[in-house]
């Protein structure tokens, strides 16, 4: 099944390795005015329909991205399932994906309720209902906005792709939004099947059950570090025996443990310190992408804490299956692990390059900006100082 980490050295780095997660308000038209007044809900309903008109009627522009905004200014608890936020129904077009957290912001109006949003309102959004650390925010949205999502209107789909996120990019790259696999998503999820199966975003019961069962036996009903260590080493397991294009790797290694912790900080009521998650709550996350009645976000900011714990219990080195077999998974020793966080900035990077070999005018400024703003949140999310990439100049 290959080697192992060793799980010292890998435990002394990993406490600042990076996580999962994104989301946020709504159209850029009103981006200055939506963060001056974040919590005004007649013009939060007002904005949303404005944004969700403009982009479906297909009034597109380039648009230079303004940089990603700074912390808000009350970091405490507080109550985010208010009158402001009602949840509600999906409507006919609106866009989900394989991201629990994003799904509960869109289905509440922290982000249009479309699925559709530019990256400094995602990160607008992961604050004000999940009280995300700012850094750490920043760095999670800009990774994922830079491999889908449109880079010239500046929006990108939480859900598939979608013609509400504006004209295609040149090919190869594709604005497709959370459900690429490979890029943000991708294998072994805990509520989400692997895309070789034919749905990677959609919520899955069975897999669901597992994170139940993984829950009474070794949390006495509740989702905790524990659980969260076990059920990731079983879903491993699980895909290593019965997906041949199984891959665990640079930026799928960290969003997996990113996406196991995910849940204590972040589904957990601020109001609770067990970090506990229950069953009902994480059902009504999961599945019914909606906060649970009285829902109070984290008493401070918070990213990835508990991953350490969580990798400690089953250490796991990066990896995949080979030669398109099951049960033929081997470490890959060129990956990003959580010794080595500055290789995973090069493989994004070298992804970026991939999907956009030879930009020009506005899409290559582009590029330049939102590359500078991940690097910006570079050393604080991932605990490491990594050397600046210029692969398209400077501005």
């Amino acid at each position: 099944m290959g080697e192992r980490a060793a799980p010292q050295k890998t435990l002394t780095m990993i406490s600042k390795a990076f996580v999962v997660l994104t989301t946020l308000l709504f159209s850029f038209n009103a981006l200055s005015t939506s963060l001056a007044f974040p919590n005004d809900p007649e013009f939060l309903k007002r904005q949303e329909i404005e944004g969700a008109s403009s982009r479906t009627g297909g009034g597109f522009g380039t648009v230079n991205p303004p940089p990603p905004p700074g912390p808000p200014r009350f970091t405490g608890v507080k109550l985010v399932h208010d009158r402001a936020h009602p949840w509600k129904p999906l409507r006919n077009g609106d866009e989900r994906g394989p991201c629990p957290g994003m799904n509960t912001l869109a289905s509440h109006g922290y982000i249009s309720r479309d699925g559709v949003a530019s990256p400094s309102q995602m990160v607008t959004a992961v604050q004000e209902g999940f009280n995300m650390e700012n850094q750490f925010a920043i760095f999670v949205t800009y990774l994922a906005h830079l491999m889908n999502g449109n880079l010239v209107t500046d929006l990108l789909s939480i859900g598939g792709k979608t013609r509400k996120t504006g004209p295609d990019p040149p090919s190869p790259a594709h604005a497709g939004g959370f459900n690429v696999h490979g890029t943000f998503e991708g294998d072994g999820g805990m509520t989400r099947a692997d895309a070789f199966f034919g749905d990677n975003h959609s919520f899955n019961e069975t897999l669901f059950q597992k994170f139940v069962d993984s829950s009474n036996k070794y949390g006495d009903g509740y989702y905790n570090l524990t659980v969260a260590g076990e059920l990731r080493f079983q879903r491993l397991q699980d895909s290593i025996a019965t997906n041949p294009q199984f891959s665990f790797k640079n930026v799928r290694y960290f969003t997996g443990y990113g996406e196991s912790a995910f849940p204590i900080n972040f589904f957990v009521d601020g109001r609770k310190t067990d970090r506990k998650l229950d069953m009902a709550s994480a059902r009504s996350f999961f599945k019914d992408m909606r906060f649970p009645p009285d829902f109070h976000r984290p008493p401070k900011p918070t990213s990835n804490e508990g991953i350490a714990e969580i990798f400690a219990i089953h250490p796991f080195l990066p990896g995949g299956n080979v030669d398109g077999k099951v049960n033929n998974f081997m470490v890959d020793p060129t990956s990003a692990d959580f010794t080595k966080p500055c290789v995973l900035y090069e493989d994004i990077v070298k992804t970026v390059q991939g999907l956009y070999p030879n930009p020009r005018g506005v899409l290559k400024r582009n590029l330049i900006k939102n590359l500078g703003f991940l690097y910006s949140s570079l050393s604080a999310a991932l605990g490491a100082q990594c050397d600046q990439l210029f692969p398209y100049g400077h501005l």
